[in-house]
Parts: C-alpha cells; sequence; structure tokens
C-alpha cells in the first residue's frame, strides 16, 4: 500500500531505510508507548522491520516520509495489525522533532481511506497509554471515540504492561476525520 497526502509519502519500508528508521525511533519516549517495538531500538531491530513482508493485507506498516524538495524525509510509522480478537487496531509514531506538527493526523487520516475504501473494513479500533495523552488527542481528530474501557496493555520497550485507553473508529461514515482542517475533509 502506498499513499500521498499534502505534505506526507506513505509506503511500505525497504532495506535502505532501516539507518533511517534507527535513527528515528531511538528515543525511549517514544519505544516506550509502543506495544512492540524493542528498548534499546538497534539497527537490526529496523533491518528485520522492514525486511517483514506481511501476508495480510490488513497487517502492513508503512514509513511516514515529509516529501521535501530533496531525498524524502523519515517521520514516523503508521500501520494496522489485526489483533487475536480478530478486531484491526490502528497504530503510530512520530519522531520527537516530527511532533506538533499534524503529521500523525494526516498520516491517520490516509491510512484510516484506505481501510475504509481499499481493505473494506468497517471500523477500526486505537488505544493510547494513559500517560502518552497526545496520542489520545490524534486518535479524536481522527475521530475515534473513547470505548470507556482502560486495559492494561504489554510494551515491550517498558518491559511491562501499562494502563491503555481504547478507541473505536466507525468507518462507515465516509469521514476519515474529524478535525476541520484535515485534508480528507478540505476537498
Amino acid at each position: 500500500m502506498f499513499a500521498r497526502t499534502d505534505r506526507l509519502l506513505l509506503r511500505p519500508g525497504w532495506a535502505e531505510d532501516a539507518p533511517a528508521l534507527a535513527r528515528a525511533i531511538a528515543d525511549e519516549t517514544i519505544v516506550r508507548n509502543l506495544a512492540s517495538a524493542p528498548w534499546p531500538y538497534r539497527l537490526a531491530d529496523a533491518e528485520a522491520f522492514v525486511a517483514e513482508r506481511p501476508v495480510d493485507p490488513v497487517n502492513s506498516s508503512l514509513l511516514i516520509l515529509r516529501r521535501t524538495a530533496r531525498a524524502p524525509e523519515l517521520v514516523g510509522v503508521i500501520g494496522l495489525a489485526r489483533m487475536a480478537n480478530g478486531e484491526v487496531d490502528l497504530g503510530y509514531w512520530i519522531a520527537r522533532a516530527h511532533w506538533g506538527r499534524g503529521y500523525a493526523t494526516e498520516a491517520g487520516s490516509a491510512v484510516i481511506a484506505m481501510a475504509r475504501d481499499g481493505l473494506r473494513l468497517e471500523r477500526l479500533t486505537a488505544g493510547h497509554f494513559l500517560d502518552n495523552p497526545a496520542s489520545g488527542r490524534v486518535l479524536e481528530k481522527l475521530g475515534f471515540r473513547a470505548t470507556g474501557e482502560v486495559v492494561r496493555r504489554y510494551s515491550v520497550g517498558r518491559k511491562a504492561a501499562a494502563p491503555c485507553r481504547m478507541f473505536v473508529r466507525d468507518l462507515s461514515d465516509g469521514l476519515a476525520c474529524r478535525e476541520p482542517l484535515c485534508p480528507a475533509m478540505a476537498a
């Protein structure tokens, strides 16, 4: 899967992306808010991540690249994962140098559109660790609503479970996100 937004390119990772990926995620503050990334995150972890080619198209991770006049710059990763209960979960992270610029919302809007229009999914789930409220605000901008459920979710980077607020997003409404300046709503 590939997507292009006003500022971003979303695409699968390639072997040559591993060093940039390892540099971008080499921040314990980021890794501790992810379920499956180890800490410390090493180049070998990035190489294994970009080498993964899942059989199920729902289990996909895309690099978030900022389009520039030169080579695109890696700003994070976004993806979908089929959970053990059959639900499809949205996850993402943005490198600290790119926080506060709306990249997670822009990339999330594109992935939601792909999930709805390309994969024909009816709903998505997501969650954020309670000590990461900024991620919850992104989910709200993307049209997710809190379910009222807080579960303990394991984080490999934390090496422990932590409370995680759960969200759900109905994809039948046709909107990719609810933020007024969202590219999907501006058209």
